[in-house]
């Protein structure tokens, strides 16, 4: 028996990298799992429904059951119908996973409003879209596991990455909201932030990649070099009803890390009884709230000073 026997799930993005390694695990252990995918490029555009049915057939010739899904999670009338294909064949839905997402990565000052758009149409819009019928059903049968996708570009941040780190760092609010909303109905919500290589990861040049880590803004190494086969584990078990106890959480997860995210707490604070004027805070606020070593991201690196020199023993003649 596996960890998710006889479950519903659906899959958004499942046609390739990380949805698509999802939807094979989930099948293994014994989901009858709803492949969607519009097949769309890494920037959102055209339509191929072949990615989602090559999975489709992958799954039902290890002897799994699946069916193919090719609406678009930017309306809320392909969220519906996506679910509504779920219980068309299955008659119910116990788990979504949320992978689907595009990328139109540009610096701030030359995003435009349609790339900054549709980014958030597909990724925050497009949670939003399956998550809305898909819990109003889960509410009804006491029971669901939502899992949805955020990324090291909201949570901490990544240059050229304004509308996707937005639509990330706005899905982890989402997954925290949607927990407290779902839990008491045997519902829960808990979010991956992945590491693995992708298409979309390989669009980033090498240019773009040293100018991070000159920068200091280069990934921890824990989430490089990782494959999409190594998030899925993690999503499936938050899929399943063992995991029944986690709600609200966010893990990142690549390679061989699972780790759990720290929540946005004050870590270090200063006081008093009254209102603090602006010559105070500028007298205080370096030595009170940070590290001495502290360098805020994305400014100019401090100069490396040289090391004194010492100095040398002067030298007698015999």
């Amino acid at each position: 028996m596996g960890i998710v026997q006889d479950r519903v799930a659906v899959v958004t993005g499942g046609g390739r990298g990380i949805g698509r390694a999802i939807c094979l695990l989930l099948a293994e252990e014994g989901a009858k799992v709803v492949v969607n995918d519009p097949g769309v490029a890494v920037d959102g555009t055209g339509f191929d429904q072949r990615p989602a049915d090559e999975v489709v057939e992958e799954i039902r010739r290890r002897g799994g059951v699946a069916v193919a899904s090719y609406d678009s999670v930017a309306t809320m009338e392909g969220g519906e119908r996506i679910i509504k294909t779920a219980l068309d064949n299955f008659g119910r839905i116990d788990i979504l996973v949320c992978c689907a997402g595009i990328l139109r990565d540009r610096m701030i000052f030359n995003m435009t409003e349609e790339e900054w758009d549709e980014v958030i149409r597909v990724h925050l819009k497009g949670h939003f879209t399956v998550m809305k019928p898909a819990s109003v059903l889960m509410r009804q049968q006491r029971y669901g596991r939502i899992i949805t996708f955020s990324s090291s570009s909201g949570l901490i941040g990544n240059t050229g990455q304004a509308n996707y780190g937005a639509a990330k760092a706005a899905i982890a609010g989402l997954t925290r909201v949607a927990a407290l909303d779902l839990g008491r109905y045997g519902v829960t919500v808990n979010c991956i932030a992945p590491s693995a290589n992708t298409r979309m990861t390989a669009t980033i040049p090498d240019r773009a990649r040293q100018i991070r880590e000159q920068m200091g803004l280069a990934r921890p190494r824990f989430e490089m070099s990782r494959e999409p086969e190594d998030v899925a584990p993690m999503v499936v078990y938050l899929a399943s009803e063992e995991a029944g106890w986690i709600n609200g959480q966010i893990f990142y997860v690549g390679g061989g890390i699972v780790a759990r995210a720290q929540e946005e707490r004050p870590v270090r604070h200063m006081w008093k009884p009254e209102r603090w004027t602006v010559h105070e805070i500028a007298g205080l606020i370096r030595s009170q709230l940070f590290d001495p070593t502290f360098v805020s991201p994305g400014l100019p690196r401090p100069e490396a000073q040289p090391a004194p020199q010492q100095a040398q023993p002067s030298q007698t003649q015999a």
